[in-house]
C-alpha cells in the first residue's frame, strides 16, 4: 500500500543527495531574477533581487503595483461589414470528421471560432479517442513555415494547369512504352481513394500503388496474410480479456493504434473483476508502466521466452532457450490456459514470424479477445515491396515515382539509396502537405491541403465507417490528392460530388448522406465470413524466429516511438515538443535509455545541477557500418545489455531552428525491425543538456501523494480502517488527542449547496498517463511554449502536468535503519528496486481549494475564491509577487517570466499571423509578470451557464465539461456540479475511493482523486 512504500521521480533521490534536498525546500529553481527586472532575458537569467527591491520598482505601493500591471497593449478589432450567415460571432461551431495523416487515425469533433479550427476533441458517439498527436494536429494547419503553398516545378512557382499539362503529357508517353510508375502513399484508410487509386492504375496500367509507412507493422499485416487470408491487423478486445500477457507491444500507446480505451474497460474494480496484465519488455513503455507486473527482459529473451511459451501453451517442442524469466512464463501460461478464450497473447516485435507464434497461441486459447473478423486497416505498409521499390528506382527500371505524404528520404534506414534512386527516375512528383526532403528531392512539388481543410471518408476497422469534411477554407494554394488523380484519370468529376456518389451506394445502404456527415460517422454490418483455412507452417516460423534470435550479441537496440512525437511527421508542431514523455519526464530530445547497471559500468551519469536541471554523457553508438553520437538517459526499468531510442526525431529539413532537435534513428531501422543486434557503445567527449522535470518539482518526502491498494485489499479490507485501511483519512494532534484532519479547520465554512459547485474526479486506476489532457489544455487555454532553455530551468508553462511516481517497496531509510540495514545496504536495496520499479502516473493541476493558501497571501487579491469552487485568477490585477505560488504546496502555479506572444526569442505559433489563428478568443493571452494555472476552463462552464439559461432550462446531467475531462479517451478525469446529485461526479466525489491529495492541510481541494487499484492476482 502507498503509505509503506517510498516514491520516488529519479535516480537521485534514492542518494542522500544534498541537491535534491536543496531542491526539495525551494519553490522557484532560481534564485529571484530582478538586476534589471524589466530588462532582456539573458540578463533576467541571470540577475537575483530581495522583496524589498521588488517593491522599489512599483513604488512602495499596492496602488502604483497595480496601475503598472493594469498597463497593456490596446488592440482594435473590426466588426463584420456583411456577416456570414454561417457564423455567429462569439459562438462556436462544431464539425465531426476524421484524421488520417498516415500514422494517426482518429473519429474526432473539431471546434471552430469565426472560421477557424482552435480545438479537436475525440468523436466519442463514433467510439473516438484521441492522443496527445491527434490533439496538436490542429496547430500543423497553422504552419506557415513548413507547409506548400503553392505547385511548382524544380523550385520555381508554376501554376496548377502547366503542371496538369506537364506531368499527365509524360504520364500518357509512359503508359504508351509501357515504363513502370509507381504510386508511393502512406496508409490511407480510405475506401473512396482506394477506388480512385484502382481506377487511376486501370487509366494507367503500367502503374503500381505501393504502400509505405515509416514506422512499420509490416510483420503483423504478413502474419495475418498469411494465417488468415487478408493484409490487415488483428483487433484486440481487450475489455473482454481477465488475462493480458505482451512481449514489448505497447498497446496503450501506438501499437496498432493503441487500446487503451478497451483495456481500461475490462479493469474497473467497482465491478470486482479487472483483468491481470503482466508485460515482458526491455524499455520502460507506457504499457508496461500500467501492466499488473512488469517482467524486465532484453529483446532477444522475449523472443525465446514467447517460444517457450508456445510449448508450454500448446505442448509442442520447438526450438527455443532457456531465459532468465521462464519461471514466470511458467506461471503465465497456467494463467492463460485457466482463463482459456478470456486471454490473449500480444507481441509487438514486427516481425512475421513472431506473430505468427503469438497468433498461433491465441488460436490454441481460443481466444475471443483476439478478433479476425472486425481487423484494423491502419497499418497497411509493405515492407517487401518498399524494398523492391528501392532496388528498382536504383536499377534505373523505374520510370515516374508519384509520392503522397511520405518522406522516405528521412525516415528509411535506406535513405541514401532511394535518394540516388530518384535522381535516375525521369518524372518525380511529390503531392504533399508539407515540405521535406522528399519534396526537395522531387522535380514537382504539388501542395494538398491539411485534413481539416478537406474531403474524405475513412475505414480504420471494417465496422465504423468515418466521413471527413473541411472546417476551414484552403489557407493556400493546394488542391486534393484525390482531385489530381481523378483530373489525370480524365474524370471530370470534383472529389466532393464523387466521395457523396461512394459513400450512398457502396456504404451507407440507403440511410442519410447529410445524417453521415452531421455525424461524421456510419456503423457498418459486417457479413458473415467463411473461416481461412490456414495453409502456414507454425513449427517452420518458430524455427525461423529462433535462428535469428539466437545469433543476437553486443548490445540490443529497442527502436521506439514516443507518445508525443511519433513517427515525426509533426516534428515542427512546438506543442509536441515541449510534451513531456510520460515516462522519462523529458521534452525537446530523444536519447539513448540505459539501465542503471550499464551505465555504471560504461561510466554514464545523469547528474542534476542545483536548479533542476539534468545533463547526461554522450555515447557514440555503431550498428552495421552506421554511426551516431547520442545523449545518454539512466532509466530505471530498463532491461541490463539492451538501451532504447525513439524514432521520429533528428528531423532538419524544412524545420525552425528551435525544432530541430534530437538524433534521426531512421538509418538503424534496418529492414523496418524494431529490434537491432549487435550495437557497440562507447563513451564520447562533452556532455548533453536535457530539458527534464522529473526533478524540478520534488515531493520533498511526502509520500502520501499517492494511494494505491490491490484488488484484494480493496475488496477485503475497509478503507477507513485506522490500521490496515487502505484510504485513510489524515489524522492531525488536537488537545494531545489523535482526532480525523477534517475535524478541524482554520476557517468557518461557506455554504456551497446554492448555485453551481464544480469538481473534478482524477481516476488514477484509469489514468494511463497519455497526455493528450495536456495539449487539450494547451488549446483551450492558449498555454504558451517557452521551448528547450526555459523549460530546462523550470520554468515551463504547462496548466496541467502528469507526474510519474516510481516506488519502492523498501521503505523510507529512517525505517531501513530500524530494519538494522547500514546506509550502504540501504541505498543497494533500493536500487536493486530501481531495476524494475512500480510505476504511477497523476495528473496534477490547480486543486482550486475552497480553503486556499494562495488566496491568503496575495497582496492585491489578484486570486480568489468564485462561488462555484473556482479558483480565479485575475491577471488586471496581478502584479507578479509569486507569493501564491509558495504558498501552494500543489505547486501548480506559473509565473510569465517574457512576453511570450509576440516576442522572437519565443519564436513559436504566438509569434507569427498564422500561428495565432489557433488562439482561444474566449481565454486571455496572459502577459508578462502575472500567475496563470488552471481555471477549470470557466469559459467552458460559464458557456453552459448560459446557453442553458438562453434556452430556459436548467443546465442538463453531466453537461459541463472541460476540455481535460473532454479529451481523455479513458474517462479518468470526469468534471461536473457535485450540487447536481445527478451527476457522475457528485458519486465519485463520495465513493470509498475518493481522497485528496495532501488531505491533512485541509485545504479541502475541488479536485478528488480515486485510490489506483493494481490486480495482483491475489483477488
Amino acid at each position: 500500500m502507498a503509505s509503506n512504500k517510498k516514491y520516488w521521480k529519479s535516480v537521485e533521490e534514492l542518494k542522500d543527495s544534498s541537491i535534491v534536498e536543496t531542491l526539495s525546500k525551494n519553490e522557484f529553481v532560481d534564485e529571484i531574477a530582478t538586476d534589471d527586472f524589466l530588462g532582456d532575458k539573458e540578463t533576467l537569467e541571470n540577475s537575483s533581487t530581495s522583496r524589498r527591491d521588488f517593491l522599489k520598482y512599483v513604488g512602495f505601493t499596492t496602488a502604483a503595483a497595480s496601475l503598472a500591471a493594469c498597463e497593456g497593449p490596446v488592440r482594435k478589432s473590426i466588426p463584420y461589414v456583411v456577416k456570414p450567415n454561417d457564423i455567429i460571432a462569439g459562438v462556436a461551431d462544431w464539425y465531426a470528421t476524421s484524421m488520417a495523416d498516415g500514422y494517426d487515425f482518429a473519429n474526432v469533433l473539431v471546434k471552430t471560432r469565426e472560421g477557424r479550427p482552435i480545438q479537436i476533441m475525440p468523436n466519442k458517439e463514433a467510439n473516438g479517442t484521441t492522443t496527445a498527436r491527434v490533439q496538436a494536429a490542429i496547430l500543423s494547419l497553422y504552419d506557415e513555415k513548413l507547409r506548400l503553398k503553392e505547385p511548382s516545378k524544380s523550385g520555381e512557382v508554376i501554376s496548377w494547369a502547366d503542371a496538369d499539362n506537364a506531368i499527365g503529357a509524360q504520364l500518357v508517353s509512359f503508359k504508351n512504352q509501357n515504363k513502370p510508375v509507381v504510386l508511393l502513399t502512406g496508409t490511407l484508410a480510405s475506401p473512396s481513394t482506394e477506388q480512385i487509386i484502382a481506377e487511376f492504375i486501370e487509366a494507367y496500367p503500367n502503374t503500381t500503388h505501393v504502400v509505405y509507412d515509416a514506422v512499420s507493422e509490416s510483420g503483423a499485416a504478413d502474419a495475418m496474410l498469411a494465417m488468415y487470408g487478408k493484409r490487415a491487423l488483428p483487433n484486440y478486445h481487450l475489455n473482454k480479456a481477465k488475462t493480458i500477457v505482451s512481449f514489448g507491444a505497447d498497446f496503450l500507446s501506438d501499437f496498432h493504434g493503441g487500446f487503451e480505451k478497451s483495456y481500461v474497460n475490462g479493469r474497473k474494480p467497482e465491478t470486482g473483476e479487472m483483468s491481470y496484465h503482466v508485460q515482458f519488455e526491455s524499455n520502460m513503455s507506457l504499457t508496461g508502466a500500467n501492466a499488473d507486473k512488469r517482467v524486465v527482459v532484453k529483446p532477444s529473451d522475449q523472443i525465446f521466452a514467447l517460444l517457450n511459451l508456445y510449448n508450454a501453451i500448446t505442448g509442442n517442442a520447438v526450438a527455443s532457450k532457456s531465459t532468465p524469466v521462464d519461471a514466470e512464463v511458467k506461471k503465465m501460461a497456467a494463467e492463460l490456459k485457466k482463463n482459456g478464450n478470456k486471454s490473449v497473447v500480444l507481441t509487438g516485435l514486427n516481425d512475421k514470424n513472431a506473430q505468427l507464434i503469438a497468433f498461433a497461441i491465441n488460436e490454441a486459447l481460443q481466444s475471443d479477445v483476439f478478433d479476425t473478423t472486425n481487423t484494423l486497416n491502419i497499418r497497411q505498409g509493405n515492407d517487401v515491396e518498399v524494398a523492391q521499390l528501392i532496388s528498382d528506382m536504383k536499377a534505373g527500371k523505374i520510370a515516374g515515382v508519384l509520392t503522397h505524404n511520405v518522406d522516405p528520404i528521412y525516415s528509411s534506414a535506406n535513405a541514401t539509396a532511394f535518394a540516388e534512386g530518384l535522381e535516375k527516375v525521369a518524372l518525380s512528383v511529390a503531392l504533399s502537405t508539407e515540405d521535406s526532403a522528399t519534396v526537395n528531392a522531387s522535380t514537382y512539388a504539388l501542395p494538398t491541403p491539411h485534413f481539416l481543410e478537406s474531403w474524405g471518408d475513412t475505414q480504420f476497422d471494417n465496422v465504423t465507417y468515418g466521413l471527413m469534411q473541411p472546417t476551414i477554407q484552403p489557407l493556400f494554394n493546394t488542391r486534393q490528392f484525390q482531385d489530381t488523380l481523378l483530373k489525370w484519370s480524365g474524370n471530370t468529376t470534383t472529389y466532393y460530388e464523387y466521395l457523396k456518389a461512394y459513400a450512398s451506394t457502396t456504404i451507407l445502404e440507403g440511410s442519410s448522406w447529410s445524417t453521415a456527415l452531421h455525424n461524421g460517422y456510419y456503423t457498418r454490418s459486417i457479413a458473415n465470413q467463411d473461416t481461412f483455412k490456414s495453409t502456414v507452417s507454425i513449427a517452420s516460423a518458430a524455427a525461423e524466429l529462433f535462428s535469428g534470435a539466437k545469433k543476437a550479441s553486443g548490445f540490443e537496440l529497442n527502436l521506439y516511438t514516443k507518445t508525443g512525437l511519433g513517427d515525426g511527421r509533426q516534428a515542427n508542431n512546438p506543442w509536441l515538443q515541449e510534451f513531456p514523455d510520460p515516462i522519462t519526464r523529458t521534452s525537446w530530445d530523444n536519447y539513448l535509455t540505459m539501465s542503471i547497471a550499464d551505465a555504471k559500468a560504461l561510466g554514464f551519469s545523469n547528474p542534476v545541477k542545483d536548479n533542476g536541471a539534468i545533463n547526461g554523457d554522450y555515447a557514440k553508438i555503431s550498428l552495421n557500418g552506421i554511426e551516431a553520437v547520442v545523449p545518454v538517459l539512466i532509466q530505471p526499468g530498463q532491461a541490463k545489455g539492451s538501451v532504447g531510442l525513439a524514432l521520429g526525431f533528428g528531423k532538419t529539413f524544412g524545420l525552425k531552428e528551435e525544432m530541430q532537435v534530437g538524433v534521426n534513428a531512421y538509418p538503424f531501422y534496418t529492414n523496418s525491425n524494431n529490434i537491432q543486434y549487435g550495437l557497440t557503445i562507447e563513451k564520447a567527449p562533452g556532455y548533453h543538456e536535457f530539458a527534464c522535470t522529473q526533478v524540478q518539482k520534488t515531493i520533498a518526502g511526502r509520500h502520501d501523494i499517492l494511494k494505491v491498494a490491490s484488488l484484494k485489499e480493496y475488496k477485503t479490507v475497509d478503507p477507513k480502517d485506522h490500521h490496515l485501511g487502505w484510504n485513510k483519512p489524515a489524522y492531525v494532534s488536537y488537545d494531545h488527542q489523535e482526532v480525523e484532519a477534517n475535524t478541524i479547520d482554520l476557517w468557518d465554512e461557506h455554504n456551497r449547496e446554492l448555485g453551481h459547485h464544480f469538481n473534478l474526479s482524477i481516476d488514477l486506476t484509469s489514468c494511463t498517463g497519455c497526455g493528450a489532457c495536456v495539449v487539450a489544455c494547451h488549446a483551450e487555454n492558449n498555454v504558451p511554449v517557452v521551448g528547450k532553455r526555459e523549460v530546462r530551468v523550470g520554468r515551463d508553462m504547462h496548466w496541467l502536468r502528469i507526474d510519474r511516481y516510481y516506488s519502492s517497496s523498501v521503505e523510507t531509510r529512517e525505517d531501513a535503519k530500524e530494519l538494522g540495514l547500514s546506509r550502504g545496504d540501504t541505498y543497494k536495496a533500493l536500487e536493486t528496486e530501481a531495476e524494475n520499479p512500480e510505476v504511477t502516473f497523476q495528473p496534477m493541476m490547480c486543486q482550486h481549494c475552497n480553503h486556499a493558501p494562495c488566496e491568503t497571501v496575495c497582496p492585491v487579491a489578484a486570486t480568489t475564491h468564485g462561488r462555484q469552487g473556482q479558483n480565479q485568477m485575475t491577471y488586471n490585477r496581478c502584479v507578479g509577487t509569486r507569493y501564491c505560488a509558495n504558498n501552494c504546496p500543489y505547486r501548480v502555479r506559473r509565473f510569465n517570466w517574457f512576453e511570450y506572444a509576440n516576442n522572437n526569442q519565443f519564436d513559436f505559433n504566438m509569434n507569427n499571423q498564422y500561428g495565432k489563428m489557433v488562439l482561444n478568443p474566449d481565454v486571455v493571452v496572459r502577459g508578462r509578470g502575472v500567475m496563470e494555472k488552471c481555471s477549470m476552463c470557466i469559459q467552458m462552464t460559464q458557456a453552459t451557464i448560459l446557453e442553458a439559461k438562453k434556452e430556459g432550462r436548467p443546465v442538463n446531467t453531466d453537461e459541463f465539461e472541460t476540455a481535460c475531462s473532454s479529451a481523455c479517451t479513458t474517462g479518468s478525469l470526469v468534471f461536473g456540479d457535485v450540487n447536481n446529485k445527478e451527476d457522475k461526479v457528485t458519486a465519485l466525489a463520495k465513493d470509498k475511493r475518493a481522497y485528496n491529495v495532501l488531505d491533512y492541510l485541509q485545504t479541502k481541494p475541488n479536485v478528488i482523486y480515486q485510490v489506483k487499484i493494481k490486480n495482483t492476482n491475489e483477488a
